[in-house]
């Protein structure tokens, strides 16, 4: 199975290139933007509009016979995204150029790049550090896209493909219960305290707050000490949370690989829509907003990949609400979990029992008879009483990812 991850690389640019750079990076959006005016929105072929506007492109704008294709491609795959979520096509901005084999090329000796530009071709040498030389060392990239970040400079991601190991066979499962108190709660005891990452994300919120207040007045140069600091403060707290997920997803998947099992996840698809029709303090829907439970399952799910552990996703309901020890539905107070079950009568960490939960929803999948796990209610008869029909089983439905 082949696996394909992107590598970011900056580049060393002279004053020259930066020129033809620039320069091809507002052809391409140019291009973009005129082809998305003057085309019916209902064409998202990318070969229907090649066959509209490829000469035009050419004359128009200046760009290479494969640049003017790559225009078309990712208007098309824009327009086709576009219809899937019911919305138009916004328009392009000029700060990325899409390239292909054809237009881009690597060179392991002397670590430098190949790209296509208006004024030619031009080669580049890679600023970079020891992990992004042995992720492209051996490899032959295919496709790339040049980026130009805010504080100016430009990079280049590459697209390399990779054979990954087929998932181990194991029946052995480590459930993973995510939430905003703990990141990640495993069924293994481990467990991640989101406090930290909340006060982080508390004190940027009202960093920006005072900031952005003191930018709307004041003299003239202490609104532009404050826009510059806001500027310089932009993208912080998203590194700092993509950091926090990239620990977690390691330790998870290293504990994986030493016990031999595979992973279960809860599937949180649509959290923040449910949660929102809630009503609560502003605060708390920006803490709940700003929750990157979706960055952290990419995370587990690509690097289980490269490491031949299987991820299992199932449904959430009910998981922090059954008894992992007799799945009888119990009560849960905040961090606290109590099974009403008189035989069994468990008590202990909530997001621990969730965890453990869900790793038997997730074994239930690899079950032969079928993904389903029953959960004992109060008042169920194993027994069919005379004149009294028995009650079935409450089941939970599960899927996999």
């Amino acid at each position: 199975m082949a696996q394909v991850l992107t590598i970011s690389c900056k580049l060393k640019v002279s004053a020259s290139q930066a020129v033809k750079l620039e320069a091809t990076l507002s052809a391409f959006a140019q291009a973009l933007n005129w082809v998305n005016q003057n085309t019916p929105e209902k064409v998202v072929n990318a070969v229907k509009l090649q066959s509209l506007c490829y000469r035009e492109i050419r004359t128009r704008f200046g760009l290479s016979s494969n640049l003017a294709q790559q225009v078309c491609r990712r208007l098309a795959a824009a327009r086709k995204v576009a219809q899937q979520k019911n919305r138009p096509v916004k328009a392009f901005k000029s700060g990325f150029v899409t390239y292909d084999a054809r237009i881009f090329s690597f060179r392991e000796k002397d670590w430098t790049v190949s790209l296509t530009t208006v004024e030619g071709r031009e080669r580049f040498e890679l600023d970079i550090s020891n992990y992004q030389r042995g992720m492209l060392a051996g490899s032959n990239p295919k496709a790339a896209t040049l980026v130009k970040r805010q504080d100016g400079s430009y990079s280049i991601q590459i697209c390399v493909e990779s054979e990954v190991p087929e998932p181990q066979d194991t029946t052995k499962a480590i459930g993973v219960d995510l939430g905003r108190r703990d990141i990640a709660h495993t069924s293994e005891g481990d467990h991640w305290n989101g406090q930290q990452l909340n006060q982080v994300r508390d004190h940027y919120s009202r960093l920006r707050a005072a900031l952005q207040r003191k930018a709307s007045r004041g003299t003239r140069s202490s609104r532009r000490r404050c826009r510059q600091l806001l500027q310089r403060l932009s993208g912080r707290e998203r590194r700092f949370q993509t950091w926090v997920n990239h620990c977690i997803s390691k330790a998870i998947i290293s504990r994986a690989l030493a016990t031999h099992s595979f992973i279960a996840l809860e599937d949180l698809t649509g959290i923040r829509e449910r949660t929102n029709q809630q009503p609560r303090s502003k605060t708390e829907r920006r803490r709940s907003n700003s929750w990157a439970f979706y960055q952290l399952r990419q995370f587990v799910h690509y690097k289980a990949a490269r490491a031949g552990v299987k991820v299992v996703v199932v449904p959430p309901a009910y998981s922090s609400q059954t008894c992992h020890r007799c799945l009888w539905l119990g009560q849960r107070e905040g961090k606290h979990f109590r099974c009403v079950n008189p035989v069994c009568g468990w008590e202990g960490d909530a997001d621990f029992n969730g965890a453990n939960v869900i790793a038997l929803l997730g074994v239930a999948v690899n079950r032969p008879r079928g993904p389903w796990l029953a959960c004992q209610l109060q008042g169920y008869h194993s027994r069919q009483r005379r004149g009294a029909l028995k009650p079935a089983p409450y089941r939970l439905a599960v899927g996999v990812g």
